[in-house]
Parts: structure tokens; C-alpha cells; sequence
């Protein structure tokens, strides 16, 4: 099976200068992760592990101190590659004065996406959301669950074959949680590759294939679904222990 992502001794050490005096913070260190074509990733870890940290390194929002990353067999950055990812991120942001359509024309335009076909698009993205009926309701009046609706369509918008989730499923009630996963499962089937962190080990173990678990920067374990497969809350267990046996804090 190809990988559609490849990440190698990715390391992120973030300099700061203060009265002529430059501290350094690791941000990752040495990481090293291939992740299939079709295949789900998880990334667990407590608050500072470096999960977000990763997402940001591939989606060239921050710029690795050490490393490379692969996208379909292309090395970032290149322009032409990172077209066929889509990003939702933890706290999505749209212009409040937008309705939910024209936030998609919006994305499906700077996505290159036809005038004349831009339409159409947001309304398949929009179907396949479950938000057909609130495509002309305003970004103000929509609740958490909606917003986080929203961004997963503004995500598919240009059709991607990676998806990157930073935390998809938190702060939603059980009925967003519920569409949520069922929504990232059924995208999965339709053939996208599917990359997402989440403090909700509950809901990582029902929809991850695999699994990194991350702590201090450092990606200190993978696991496969078939190590917690028939055995509910065994993720958790082996997350728990995993990052005591290294002197941490499960949160």
C-alpha cells in the first residue's frame, strides 16, 4: 500500500529573543511516521505533546528546524501537492457576516474552482454534511456543532485526498459527536486518507486504524487497531501507561 504521507526526523525548535537573550523550546523532536493511502491516523497525547505542532509542520503553516516531509511522493513545500489536502482546524474562523454558502464560494474560489461550477460544489459538500438546509443561514447564528459542520465541508471543498483534523470532535454534544465520526467514517470509505488528533481517546479507538501516541515532543509509541480491536477502553489503558512509564501526566 502507497503512502500518501511520510514524515522523517521531523524536528521543530522554536527560538525566542528577549533582551538580547534567545531561549529555545522544542516543539517535536526526531519525528518519524508513515501513513498509508485509505488508512485513518490518530495522534494522542497530553496538552504539549506537539500534536498540533506536527499538523501545523505539514500543512507548512510553520517552517521543521530538521526533517522532511513527503506528500504523495512529493517533498514540502510545494505549492502544487498541498492543493490536495484539507484542513479542519480546532477552532474554525468565518466572517460573521457570511452565510454558510458563501463561505464555501468563498474557499471553493481561492481553491481554483470554476465560477461556473463553485456552486454545485458547495451544495455536494454541503449534502454530504448534512447542512443542506442551512446553506443560507448566517456564520453568527450558527451554533458549535453547525461551525464545526461548516468547516468540515469548507475542508472537502476542493475534494482532497488528505484530510488533517486538529481536535474534530471536541466540545461537540453527543448528537455532533455521534455525526461527526460517523461523517469522518463514511469519508474514509469514499476512498480520503484521514490524519487527526484528539484528547477523546474513546472516540480515537472507534475510528483510528492506527494510532501514534505522542508526549515532550516526541512520538513515543505507535499502535495498530488490532492491539485494542474487542476490547473497549484498552486504548486508554495503554495511552495511560505508556506516558506514566515516562515520568508524565495523562490529561
Amino acid at each position: 500500500m502507497s503512502s500518501v504521507l511520510s514524515i522523517r526526523n521531523l524536528t521543530k525548535i522554536y527560538r525566542r529573543s528577549h533582551l538580547g537573550r534567545v531561549t529555545a523550546t522544542m516543539g517535536v523532536k526526531s519525528i518519524n511516521l508513515e501513513i498509508a493511502r485509505g488508512e485513518i491516523m490518530g495522534l494522542i497525547g497530553p496538552n504539549g505533546a506537539g500534536k498540533t505542532t506536527t499538523l501545523k509542520l505539514i500543512l507548512g503553516l510553520l517552517n521543521p528546524t530538521e526533517g522532511e516531509i513527503y506528500l504523495m511522493d512529493k517533498k514540502l513545500p510545494d505549492s502544487s501537492v498541498i492543493q490536495k489536502v484539507g484542513f479542519l482546524p480546532e477552532v474554525p474562523y468565518f466572517p460573521k457576516n457570511f452565510s454558510v454558502e458563501e463561505v464555501l464560494y468563498f474557499y471553493g474560489r481561492l481553491s481554483g474552482i470554476p465560477d461556473s461550477k463553485v456552486r454545485a460544489r458547495a451544495d455536494e459538500v454541503l449534502a454530504l454534511v448534512r447542512m443542506s438546509h442551512r446553506k443560507t443561514r448566517m456564520v453568527r447564528e450558527c451554533s458549535k456543532g453547525m461551525l464545526q459542520r461548516l468547516s468540515l465541508a469548507q475542508a472537502l471543498i476542493h475534494d482532497p485526498e488528505l484530510l488533517i483534523f486538529d481536535e474534530p470532535i471536541t466540545g461537540l454534544d453527543p448528537v455532533g459527536l455521534n455525526e461527526m465520526r460517523e461523517m469522518i467514517v463514511t469519508l474514509n470509505k469514499s476512498g480520503k486518507t484521514i490524519l487527526f488528533s484528539s484528547h477523546i481517546i474513546s472516540e480515537v479507538e472507534r475510528i483510528a486504524h492506527r494510532v501514534g501516541v505522542m508526549e515532550g515532543g516526541e512520538m513515543v509509541q505507535t499502535l495498530s487497531s488490532d492491539q485494542w480491536k474487542g476490547r473497549p477502553g484498552h486504548l486508554e489503558e495503554i495511552f495511560v501507561q505508556t506516558i506514566h512509564s515516562r515520568g508524565g501526566l495523562a490529561v
